[in-house]
């Protein structure tokens, strides 16, 4: 499907489950006359056990078809596993496309932090990645940044949103490396550096040893969108658009009911 010549070119939001949902909720608030594809690369999920190379390959191999059949005005990379690792092969291979991407939010959260006690909550790839040690020598070098890769947190997301019950002792087991004491300070600022953790928020609100902020990029990331989408006055919102596509081609029913909620058809 390419967009018409008199239509709207679509938003293309891609991330390795549904966790990037969180960023397409708020891309719709301010880009409403624009129609959305939501990509789920959930054969390929959780990104976290790829190889690094492997993983890269797969994600441009994926892109220079999705942009061919597709053809949207923007592409929203709302994962930072897969930004981090591909983003520059990304913008390399397809020079005439604009990538807004997701990187962990510690730009803000150094400057947010009164304790100076900052942890990061990823999963381990990006915590291992160079790009994200290079944020926090560029932008938190004053703090104390704790990196924690969970292991599970993203498959216990993604059960989570799908409505599964996910047990409270799991969930801590996941998150409790975030919370810091020293010298009387404590950890005051989470990133949430993974698009499916602020599904959990709530969650993770209530099983906190003291209150933190826990920073969702998502509402950030939408709004770094709309400065590079072209305004259309009188636009109307295009009928055919606003469905996910799903690489294994098989969602569930529980992801399908899911993605209905949030005015996609899968």
């Amino acid at each position: 499907m390419t967009a018409a010549a008199n239509e709207l070119k679509p938003v293309l939001v891609f991330d390795s489950g549904i966790g990037g949902l969180t960023v397409l909720r708020e891309a719709r608030v301010l880009m409403p006359e624009r129609g959305f594809i939501y990509i789920a690369d959930d054969a390929a999920f959780p990104y976290g056990s790829w190889e690094e190379a492997a993983l890269k390959e797969r994600i441009v191999g994926l892109f220079a078809k999705l942009l061919e059949q597709y053809d949207p005005e923007v592409c929203i990379i709302a994962c930072n596993t897969a930004f981090t690792l591909a983003g520059a092969a990304l913008r390399a291979a397809f020079p005439q496309m604009t990538f807004v991407g997701t990187v962990p939010a510690i730009k803000p959260a150094a400057e947010r932090t009164r304790s100076g006690l900052v942890s990061v909550l990823a999963t381990p790839g990006t915590v291992k990645r160079a790009y994200t040690r290079d944020l926090i020598q560029s932008f938190a070098t004053q703090c104390h940044v704790r990196l924690v890769g969970s292991e599970d947190l993203a498959r216990l997301a993604e059960a989570y949103i799908r409505g599964d019950v996910v047990s409270d002792e799991a969930v801590m087991t996941e998150i409790e490396q975030c919370f810091v004491e020293m010298d009387g300070r404590k950890t005051d600022i989470v990133v949430l550096a993974c698009t499916h953790y602020p599904f959990m928020a709530n969650i993770f609100r209530r099983l906190a040893p003291w209150p933190v902020d826990w920073l969702d990029p998502a509402e950030a990331i939408a709004r770094r969108a709309r400065s590079l989408v072209p305004q259309v006055a009188d636009a109307i919102h295009p009928d055919n658009l606003d469905f996910a596509v799903f690489t294994s081609g098989a969602p569930d029913f529980p992801t399908r009911r899911l993605m209905q909620g949030f005015g996609l058809r899968a």
